[in-house]
């Protein structure tokens, strides 16, 4: 039996912009088109927001019909969309092959905020997320990744949410584990759908190969540490992977993120009642965010499935803030959003996934 030769369809989403560019190149001029026609495709992926090759309706039919034996261009079903009180909006999307994943948009008074996925599950394995009950599936593609920011792009400004103005990488999974993925669909949103690299912001448990590699780059994208613990011992206890990449070795890979120059780290502190509140964690908080001129984030833990932890209580949250705010350490609380639909990480896909085991 011969084997299939065809070559495998270029993703018009997942594909940078200069290798998009040229592959366009080539395909029109293979068939004798003009070379505005490359132009034409790039502005109905980035500008134009075309749902698929048919819809690019400056190209002759008879070209819409070969691009799109030649290049795909697809974007997940949005399974459901879930509305929350306080304007918080989820996007369980469904991928070609069945699985589910998760967005979220976040309003606030000057900006809107996504939260994207970079893989179906998690690995990790960290105690407070929903996500990794339900286990790791597989990476998502570069498309994929970026087809979310489309989608939920589409449905912000469809219902008067304006633009997209912030990306966070904080969504279902763990980015610096799907490197390859991540820094193409980085660079397809910064160079192709000009989101600036400030405006970007990938979030790890301490990857730290990941953290490297991130640092070399030229563009000044921000990094989010999932701290949640100043101490490796209590640190493992929440984060599988510190028995891995321990908080040291992780300091370390952050300095040199530091020593690149303009790329804010911030750390995301989770903060659990009767785990990781502990008064005397507050002073070694601040210590490590002054070592890095980190910003902190200390956010109340949001009840997931299988899990009867609680957040912090306001004044103990206060304490903390109050302890790193006295050291100089920038500090915010986040308050929670979209609790009435299950807008935490991973919480609309577990709750989806028991109902689905309960039928």
């Amino acid at each position: 039996m011969a084997n299939d030769t065809t070559p495998s369809p270029v993703d018009l989403l997942g594909t940078v912009p200069d290798e998009l560019a040229g592959a366009l190149a080539a395909h029109f001029l293979a068939r004798g088109e003009p070379a505005y026609r490359v132009q034409q495709v790039l502005h109905w992926i980035y500008q134009s927001d075309a749902v698929d090759v048919d819809g690019m309706t400056n190209l002759p039919e008879p070209e819409r019909k070969a691009l799109s034996e030649a290049f795909s261009l697809s974007e997940p079903e949005a399974q459901t969309v879930s509305i929350s009180s306080d304007g918080t909006v989820k996007h369980l999307w469904k991928l070609v092959d069945g699985e589910l994943i998760e967005s979220v948009l976040i309003p606030t008074d000057d900006r809107l905020t996504l939260c994207l996925s970079s893989q179906a599950g998690c690995a990790m394995g960290c105690t407070f997320c929903a996500t990794g009950w339900a286990g790791f599936r597989r990476q998502l593609s570069a498309g994929e990744i970026v087809a979310q920011y489309r989608g939920a792009g589409r449905w912000a400004r469809t219902h008067e949410m304006g633009p997209i103005s912030n990306i966070v990488y904080m969504g279902m999974g763990e980015p610096l584990a799907n490197r390859k993925a991540v820094h193409a669909s980085l660079t397809i949103l910064n160079q192709g759908f000009s989101v600036g690299a400030r405006r970007i912001t990938v979030s790890t448990v301490g990857l730290v190969p990941g953290i490297l590699e991130l640092a070399e780059r030229p563009e000044q994208f921000r990094l989010a540490l999932s701290l949640h613990s100043p101490e490796s011992a209590l640190r493992q206890e929440l984060i599988p992977l510190e028995k891995r990449f321990p908080l040291p070795a992780v300091v370390r890979a952050l300095q040199k993120f530091n020593e690149a120059g303009g790329k804010r780290i911030t750390f995301e502190y989770t903060m659990i009642r009767g785990v990781n509140d502990d008064l005397m964690l507050a002073p070694k908080l601040a210590d490590l965010a002054t070592s890095l001129h980190a910003f902190v984030n200390l956010i109340p833990f949001n009840p997931i499935p299988f899990q009867d932890w609680g957040p912090s209580t306001r004044e103990r949250i206060a304490a903390f803030r109050e302890t790193l705010e006295a050291r100089g350490v920038a500090v915010a609380v986040r308050q929670p959003r979209g609790r009435d639909i299950d807008a935490a990480c991973g919480q609309l896909r577990a709750t989806a996934m028991k109902d689905a085991d309960a039928s």
